[in-house]
């Protein structure tokens, strides 16, 4: 494998020698869950662009999140540390006093020679370090043409907006992101942040998204009504059956709100397009590693749960794609199980770069190359201390800090209706399982005010 990546290094020299490495195009989505069409979760889905971008390389079947929550898996991702390891378990925990700035993926990649810019969401909004970064865009002051409609459940919020694209703040960040890939007669290589915030709440794009998704054409969730009654009760709080799923449920608004969650899909889809279209059009793609990600799942009444915030499939399961010029196969979807914190580790071993020591994850560069490749390493998800998900290609273990658990075999019950933890036969799987989960956890750190 290293003698592959070192060919591909030499490759991409040859073809650009204003860049000694190869470029990486760095695309996060916000809140994002496993409802992208080539990945056959749901097939309402209208997911172009982000097929598209799959079909230029290779995509990961069943990949997932360091934690379910926007902040602790940002923070996470950037810095190759997991929560167990920085103490940021939940948004409200400022992320900057425990990870320098020497070790986040960004100044990493600045210390080593590239550029490196971005725009919209990367790290969580309210705990940025600006000067990491050679220039990052925020665009303020959107201009606004009202709505046709606003809906509020509980705080689960959409809105049907008048005008175009330009109304949502995604579509100027992929115009930075476009003049960004434009730069003519570089010195150094790029590496480009892209943060698209949609599909994140408020559910609130151009009436014609949601057009694309007829009302009375809109299916719900697999679900079932009795899915909480072999749940322990640290599950059961998580679900919070009487917030969310009640308010909206007795609101009778449960489609409308799957539909502007497809509807802003469909929207941060079109916006990726428009950032893929100038890409093919800069002579950069042969050069250049694209790497997308949404940092966790979402759920719309799977488990009575809604939003993400839990150790389950909907909330723990995201996209993740990767194009490596020279070295992954085209149109390619890998079975094997992954989560996030192999990015960092991956994209130092594909531009040639020592990984540092304080990286909690592997390279799959082997997996780029052959998606099918053996792969004995499962994900794992933490959601506050003593709180983790073990995922196999075929199982989930979850066991809860009162030492409660929860066991489904994907096989038979992928939507895990059945918790088979309380199951005799399943003691010693529990406990292969369980060798995954951190032996050592740090305590949470001081909650931003």
């Amino acid at each position: 494998m290293f003698r592959n990546v070192i060919l591909f290094l030499s490759v991409l020299v040859s073809v650009s020698p204003a860049a000694e490495k190869p470029n990486v195009l760095f695309i996060a989505v916000d809140d994002l869950n496993h409802w992208v069409g080539h990945l056959k979760r749901n097939d309402q889905t209208i997911t172009p662009n982000l097929d598209r971008l799959a079909g230029w390389g290779v995509s990961f079947e069943r990949a997932y999140c360091a934690a379910p929550a926007c902040n602790p898996s940002r923070a996470a991702l950037m810095s190759g540390m997991r929560p167990s390891t920085t103490g940021v378990y939940h948004n409200p925990h400022d992320y900057r006093p425990h990870i320098s700035s020497a070790q986040t993926l960004n100044s990493y990649y600045r210390a080593n020679g590239y550029r490196v810019t971005g725009a919209g969401k990367i790290y969580h909004g309210r705990f940025e370090r600006p000067d990491d970064w050679d220039d990052y865009f925020k665009k303020k002051n959107v201009p606004s043409e009202g709505a046709f409609s606003k809906s509020n459940y509980n705080g689960v919020t959409w809105s049907v907006l008048k005008g175009g694209d330009e109304v949502v703040a995604d579509y100027y960040t992929v115009n930075y992101c476009i003049d960004e890939l434009q730069q003519k007669n570089r010195d150094k290589p790029f590496f480009l942040a892209c943060g698209i915030f949609r599909p994140h709440m408020p559910w609130s794009v151009p009436k014609k998204y949601f057009d694309m998704h007829p009302l009375n054409d809109i299916k719900l969730p697999p679900y079932r009504e009795d899915d909480l009654n072999d749940i322990p009760s640290p599950g059961v709080r998580t679900a919070r059956p009487q917030g969310d799923h009640a308010k909206i449920r007795a609101g009778k608004a449960w489609k409308e709100a799957v539909q502007a969650y497809l509807a802003s899909i469909t929207f941060a889809d079109a916006q990726l397009g428009r950032l893929l279209d100038a890409f093919e059009t800069t002579g950069q793609k042969e050069n250049t590693i694209v790497v997308l990600w949404g940092d966790h799942g979402w759920h719309l009444g799977e488990k009575h749960h809604w939003r993400k915030f839990a150790l389950w499939e909907e909330a723990t399961r995201a996209p993740l794609m990767w194009v490596v010029p020279g070295l992954t196969p085209q149109g390619k979807i890998s079975p094997r199980t992954v989560d996030f914190m192999s990015i960092y580790p991956t994209l130092c071993e594909l531009t040639g770069l020592k990984q540092p020591e304080h990286l909690d994850g592997v390279s799959i560069a082997p997996l780029l190359q052959n998606p099918n490749a053996e792969w004995d390493r499962p994900a794992l998800t933490t959601h506050g201390i003593k709180r983790h998900a073990v995922r196999t290609e075929r199982w989930r273990y979850i066991r809860y800090e009162d030492g409660s658990e929860e066991l489904y075999d994907h096989d038979v019950d992928p939507y895990e209706w059945t918790n088979l933890a309380g199951k005799t036969q399943h003691t010693v799987l529990k406990k292969q399982l369980a060798e995954w989960i951190p032996k050592t956890e740090k305590p949470e750190v001081a909650r931003s005010k």
